[in-house]
């Protein structure tokens, strides 16, 4: 079992950090055949660096295909995740180093949290109609991210926390509750009815001049750290029992409330902070306003996309002291909703959960499943790109809502958006309100990359390659419904996705390690580490490329 974890980590590190060519690992090196298979030679200062790769295709021609390095004049092999990291960090830039050291930490937090999974079975059953809420949440959470290797790690957080908090476990627990003088308050919409007087957390002398405001657990203490508000008073009595969801930072209340709340953790790369800045919930409220307006104006859409509700917010200026209060809309109690996250995870029974849900609903035909999933996403990013917007909306964000002869997209957490305000502005004027003076851009290309890196690759192709046995079957698919929204939309905007995705020779790429995590932003140059990119083969085009 711990070499099992071991090797798929490293093999993961080792195709991240080729793709993000990493100390030039892609560019640098040169193609070696040997008996066995292709290897990469990368030349060092007095010595070579060798990899044995295999053909891939999805964002980088090669993928790592054994979980080592070897070191060329005395063949040693490099295959623990601290000697692959540390041989690359030596070749790197002095003032980079620690980056790399950040990196290897992140190793080591995911390697124990895969061997905790592996040690932790999850036990659901194998009748998926019988699972708990948020089970497929849980069964999302044990799979790796489709680009970030070190995605399973949380930094600073122990087995204990892990099992008490982690969406993985399906926990409950209870909330803290701070009281915060309503003076010192942003509160935005009506909240909710379950929602706690001072008096019922026993902090009677602050009613009416407080307000409460839910904290994490484990974001606590450093809440105290970091300075509460003048005159907060934290509760003594816990309040409101909640299970995480995949974000772990949401958790839910029931099945129609969550709560979005600021952990003092970071996944997805050192950066990559868990806090909720106050511009955030704006922002985020801003991108299901115009949503909704799209919808109002598609209205063939009306029926099909399906939109949080994200207008109830409050914070205090301060990133570990918010909460955004999601609720869902009506009418999802006869339906299924699942994570596209969880549709390739494993289940109790050994089988995806894609083939469960085919079973349910497609008459066992997991094809017939992604067919009808991927022509409506298509037709509505799509529809969104010729107004201007692209989503950040990545398998966390998008929900299949499912019921016999019905398939639905349920979208959340739309604040990170690519607009390009010439565009929108021809169809719906704003002002939209955004915060984040990133949202608007110049001309469709950053609307594009967003397009392609979310939409098309991790919410398309990453099934495609995903599922190696169906992988040309699952390509046909997106090739073909992916041209099919194109001329669709048509006009001018449709000829900017033609050419930049379909069409183009090579895609943008995330390179999520190296603005995450390896490099500060101002050695790499990213305004957004979720935004920064390198770029990799265009497996949309017909034998472009291993298939």
């Amino acid at each position: 079992m711990t070499a099992t974890c071991d090797a798929q980590l490293l093999t993961r590190v080792l195709g991240a950090l080729l793709r993000e060519d990493v100390v030039g690992l892609r560019t640098r090196s040169t193609l070696v055949a040997r008996p066995d298979g292709p290897w990469l030679r990368l030349p060092t200062e007095d010595d070579a660096l060798l990899l044995p790769v295999v053909e891939d295709g999805f964002q980088c021609e090669y993928a790592a295909r054994r979980p080592l390095l070897v070191r060329e004049s005395d063949g040693r092999e490099l295959s623990s995740y601290d000697t692959v990291v540390n041989a690359l960090r030596t070749l790197a830039d002095p003032v980079d180093r620690a980056g790399y050291d950040a990196f290897a930490e992140e190793c080591r937090q995911t390697l124990a949290t895969m061997r905790l999974h592996a040690a932790s079975p999850i036990g659901f059953g194998a009748d998926s109609t019988r699972w708990p809420p948020l089970a497929y949440d849980a069964l999302a959470a044990r799979l790796d991210h489709p680009v970030y290797p070190t995605a399973r790690g949380r930094a600073g957080l122990t087995e204990d926390q892990l099992r008490a908090y982690a969406p993985e476990f399906h926990p409950r627990f209870a909330l803290r509750w701070l009281a915060v003088p309503r003076e010192s308050l942003t509160l935005t919409g009506t909240l909710p009815q379950f929602w706690p007087s001072c008096t019922d957390l026993g902090l009677a002398t602050a009613e009416g001049t407080h307000l409460p405001l839910p904290v994490h657990p484990l974001t606590a203490d450093a809440l105290r750290e970091a300075g509460l508000p003048t005159g907060a008073l934290f509760a003594d009595r816990v309040h409101l029992d909640v299970v995480p969801t995949l974000s772990m930072r949401t958790v839910a209340v029931d099945d129609t409330h969550h709560l979005k709340l600021p952990l003092a953790t970071s996944t997805l790369g050192l950066r990559n902070k868990r806090s909720i800045k106050p511009g955030t919930l704006v922002d985020g409220a801003a991108g299901q306003r115009l949503v909704e307006a799209v919808l109002a104006r598609e209205p063939r859409f009306r029926d099909t996309i399906l939109h949080a509700d994200e207008t109830t917010y409050a914070h205090a200026g301060h990133e570990l002291l918010a909460v955004l209060c999601r609720r869902f809309p009506a009418g999802l109690d006869d339906s299924e909703v699942v994570p596209l996250a969880a549709l390739l995870a494993e289940t109790p029974d050994g089988r995806l959960v894609l083939d469960h849900l085919a079973d349910r609903f497609y008459g066992g035909d997991p094809l017939a499943l992604l067919d009808a999933f991927l022509t409506l996403l298509f037709d509505w990013q799509t529809t969104l790109f010729g107004c201007g917007i692209a989503l950040e909306s990545h398998q966390q964000n998008i929900s299949l809502v499912l019921r016999p002869g019905s398939l639905r997209l349920l979208f959340k957490d739309d604040d990170g958006p690519r607009i390009n305000p010439e565009r929108l502005g021809a169809v719906l004027p704003g002002p939209w309100g955004f915060d984040d003076a990133r949202t608007c851009v110049d001309g469709d290309g950053p609307v594009a990359d967003v397009f392609t890196t979310i939409t098309v690759h991790l919410c398309a192709g990453a099934y495609a390659f995903g599922l190696p046995r169906q992988r040309r079957a699952v390509l046909d698919l997106v090739r073909s419904r992916l041209t099919e929204a194109v001329d669709r939309l048509g006009g001018d905007a449709g000829e900017v996705l033609r050419a930049r995705v379909l069409r183009a020779p090579r895609l943008p790429v995330k390179a999520m390690v190296t603005a995450g995590t390896l490099l500060s932003k101002e050695r790499s140059g990213a305004t957004d580490v979720n935004k920064h990119y390198t770029t990799g083969p265009n497996y949309l085009i017909p034998n472009g490329g291993p298939a």
